[in-house]
């Protein structure tokens, strides 16, 4: 029916905004199982008998499969689309993860971990090939920093149900029943999630809002095509130099809070969720910073970028964690850096979108996913050895509250104005 036998034309739907909620689902319970570790670092280091460097090596492998994960879950995702990509990493993380509550020997838990890497490394590339699949340019980042927020939502979670899983029916517990529970995710995934154009949930008024942005010209790029791509190196370093952080903080915190103010698995949790709930909001918020400047007519480059340096500065203050003798001093300020942590990335994370064409949004999220990956590796090893000598996070904590700045500078040079790339060939 025209618009003149028509004056009142149906409003767009939103179920866009559904798929981001799923989306949010599926990586809090991707961060309720990979925070487990951390949150288990003592009953593990005392049931495999690990030292700092040997608990570090686990944290290791996992990133490492992680790393070899990301790059091939991308490329595949190009070829096979979200929905089937999703399912199938999925599956693989919540069976590995499961497979960890029956590990006799730190070899068999590390084996299992690495499948957890594996899986999990699907998680992100997937969940940004589907927005880019449903959101047009300017709602991205706030659909980035949505689902996002579920990593932090995920970290809430974990410290509230695993002390209690551990105390009640031993740390084997908390990984079979995490486990369980996630593979309920996959059910809603494969029933509510189709492409938007095809999608029985969408009408034509949400649908040309989620197409209203250019027509990409080129249907396929190859990787090497990609790696030849300034662009391409703008995000991968940027990954490369702020993932490793994150890491740090799921995998090391609950025992920075036991070393330096003596909290143990029965009372850290109040701290790790109040540090988590901070860093939610800056998830949504950096992501909705903007997406407001770019509806007042900001340019991509200026409205990406100014969020970001608003977020490094944010970060700077933790540089004085160590020396906070009040433990809710340094909650706020750990928090105030993870906050400003998940803000940055959620512009990070829609760089690809922006500068690339969707047919190579999954495959570039894969190599900046396996660049931050490997970060994470040699900060993971830097980490152990740091603590085995040293037993201080002063130097870790300074590291953190540095890169962000560096990962800025990266970008601008390598993209000073965040164009996309036209005529690229397959």
């Amino acid at each position: 029916m025209s618009s003149e036998s028509n004056p009142h034309p149906a409003a767009p739907t939103r179920y866009r905004w559904v798929i981001c909620g799923l989306l949010l689902a599926a990586m809090a319970i991707n961060y309720i199982q990979r925070q487990t570790v951390g949150l288990l670092k003592g009953p593990l280091q005392h049931e495999f008998a690990l030292d700092e460097v040997g608990y570090a090596n686990i944290v290791f492998w996992f990133q490492a499969a992680y790393a070899v994960g990301y790059v091939s879950f991308g490329r595949v995702l190009d070829r096979i689309g979200a929905r089937t990509g999703y399912a199938i990493a999925f599956v693989l993380w919540n069976l590995s993860h499961i497979a960890a509550g029956f590990a006799a020997t730190a070899m068999q838990f590390t084996l299992a971990r690495v499948g957890l890497g594996l899986g999990e490394s699907g998680a992100f590339p997937a969940s940004l090939k589907a927005i880019a699949e449903w959101f047009p340019q300017r709602e991205r980042a706030l659909a980035a920093g949505i689902f996002n927020a579920g990593t932090n939502l995920g970290a809430i979670v974990a410290p509230a149900i695993v002390p209690v899983l551990a105390a009640t029916w031993g740390w084997r517990s908390c990984f079979l029943v995490t486990g369980g529970i996630g593979l309920l995710w996959l059910i809603a995934w494969l029933v509510m999630y189709r492409p938007p154009q095809v999608h029985s949930r969408v009408n034509a008024a949400e649908l040309a809002l989620i197409q209203s942005d250019p027509v990409d010209a080129v249907s396929q790029v190859s990787w090497w095509r990609l790696l030849a791509l300034r662009e391409t190196w703008a995000y991968g370093l940027a990954r490369f130099l702020i993932d490793p952080i994150w890491w740090f903080y799921l995998f090391w915190l609950p025992d920075f809070l036991d070393k330096t103010y003596h909290l143990n698995l029965s009372n850290f949790g109040p701290p790790l969720i109040a540090i988590y709930l901070i860093s939610d909001a800056g998830s949504v918020l950096g992501g909705f910073s903007s997406s407001i400047m770019l509806k007042r007519g900001a340019s991509v480059n200026v409205a990406r970028k100014l969020t970001m340096l608003m977020c490094a500065l944010l970060v700077l203050p933790v540089f004085w964690v160590v020396g906070a003798r009040e433990l809710w001093l340094a909650v706020l300020l750990i928090g105030l850096a993870a906050a400003a942590h998940q803000a940055f990335s959620a512009n990070v994370y829609t760089l690809p979108s922006d500068m690339l064409p969707r047919s190579a949004v999954a495959s570039v999220i894969g190599i900046g996913g396996m660049m931050g990956a490997i970060g994470g590796m040699l900060f993971t090893k830097f980490v152990g050895r740091i603590l085995q000598a040293t037993g201080s996070y002063r130097i870790l904590f300074i590291i953190a509250g540095s890169v962000y700045l560096m990962a800025l500078l990266v970008v601008h040079i390598l993209s000073p104005r965040l164009q996309r790339v036209r005529g690229v060939r397959p």
